[in-house]
């Protein structure tokens, strides 16, 4: 016998928190977005009564099953350890950059600025620009352009003397990659970041090579 409602929990196609009815045509109620309109009538109508949110959240309802909108995947998938993890890996990248730059700002030495490319593993627009914004929020480097066609972020590093802070800077992009899409990516990309970095396999299995892609600063 087929089910009246069904629950995202019980259906993986249905987007996150949203609720299925049977019949001839497909209902979908996303629950997020039935808040969002309850919000905005409430506010159209500057007072907070539980008048106002239950007339709301019946109309939010009979506006989502006049007019369903089409379904659509982003592709964004919520796990609550990984966001965990991603949120503490990102204080303690900040903190830890931070107490990096300083030093580097009050050393008195001269340092060389590169423009390095990046390319990452996963190739949708939602993991590049949420892997673009997790780089660009820990100092000592800056997101200067995301390459779609070959998932390339073109990063810039204030400290690029040596090879082995080029490569510490792609290893950190790669890790940054790697949380964000355990925190937001669907199971087909976290796979994907389990393997190695693309075109960076070494001939000593370090999975590291650094020429040929670098911009040199002034």
């Amino acid at each position: 016998m087929r089910r009246l409602i069904t629950l995202s929990r019980g259906n993986p196609e249905l987007p996150p928190l949203s609720v299925e009815f049977a019949g001839r045509r497909r209902r979908v109620l996303d629950l997020p977005l039935i808040a969002w309109l309850t919000l905005i009538w409430v506010l159209l109508w500057s007072t907070l009564t539980w008048a106002n949110v239950v007339i709301g959240a019946v109309v939010a309802i009979v506006v989502c099953l006049a007019f369903p909108l089409p379904q659509v995947d982003l592709g964004l998938r919520l796990h609550p350890w990984g966001i965990l993890v991603l949120a503490g890996y990102l204080l303690y990248d900040m903190y830890t950059s931070g107490v990096k730059v300083t030093r580097q700002i009050f050393s008195g030495r001269p340092h060389r600025p590169a423009v390095i490319a990046v390319p990452l593993r996963c190739r949708s627009d939602l993991m590049l620009a949420a892997t673009a914004v997790s780089v660009s929020n820990v100092p000592g480097g800056a997101v200067i352009e995301v390459r779609r066609a070959t998932a390339t972020l073109f990063l810039h590093v204030l400290d690029a003397d040596r090879p082995e802070e080029l490569a510490a800077a792609r290893r950190s992009v790669w890790r940054l990659e790697r949380l964000t899409v355990r925190a937001f990516g669907t199971r087909d990309e976290i796979r994907r970041v389990a393997g190695p970095p693309p075109g960076h396999e070494s001939s000593d299995g370090t999975g590291e090579d650094i020429d040929g892609d670098m911009e040199e600063g002034a």
